[in-house]
């Protein structure tokens, strides 16, 4: 079984039925991931399992924590031996550790798991941040207002995404100019 077929899978068995509206936003972080792959090259399989991966953690099997990355990436590395740079995509996905910190975990976080690539860090960021919660399209800022609107802005979530939002813009603005560049030369 190839990377991405194992990582729909088991997001699948582990999302689908507990949450299923979290499964339909990982299948649009995915389809979007796979629009990307222009810009990925090599490494477009591995954005794309980990985009369909990336909220696993919340999986009422495994989460332990309450902090999805880090439950989603110790669940991957320790009961399923996933590839180590899938796990590091999951465990920093959208800025993380600002939420960790947030959370008191940000220490456990960066001891545990390294951070992936920069521009594929970029990269599900941005598949993550223009994906709705039902798996549809949409931009940067209406992702923010969306999350801001239903966790409320005194909580932790709403506290981080507030903190996180200008390195999302930043980080979508690096990968929508490496789309037009790479558009640009078709």
């Amino acid at each position: 079984m190839g990377l991405t077929e194992w990582a729909y899978s088991l997001s699948e068995a582990m999302l689908s039925e507990p949450l299923p509206r979290r499964w339909a936003h990982s299948l649009g972080v995915a389809k979007r991931a796979r629009s990307l792959s222009p810009i990925l090259g090599a490494d477009a399989e591995l954005l794309e399992a980990a985009a369909v991966l990336h909220d696993v953690g919340y999986s009422p099997a495994i989460a332990t924590t309450g902090f999805h990355p880090l439950d989603g990436a110790r669940f991957l590395r320790g009961q399923e031996g996933a590839d180590e740079r899938v796990v590091r995509l999951v465990a920093h996905h959208s800025c993380a550790l600002l939420e960790a910190e947030e959370r008191g975990l940000r220490r456990e976080l960066e001891g545990e798991f390294e951070l992936e690539r920069p521009d594929l860090v970029d990269a599900l960021l941005y598949c993550d941040m223009t994906t709705t919660p039902d798996g549809t399209a949409t931009t940067p800022t209406a992702r923010l207002d969306e999350i801001l609107k239903r966790y409320g802005p005194d909580t932790i979530v709403g506290r981080f995404i507030q903190r996180a939002s200008p390195e999302i813009y930043a980080a979508s603005e690096r990968v929508e100019s490496r789309l037009v560049l790479v558009s640009a030369d078709d």
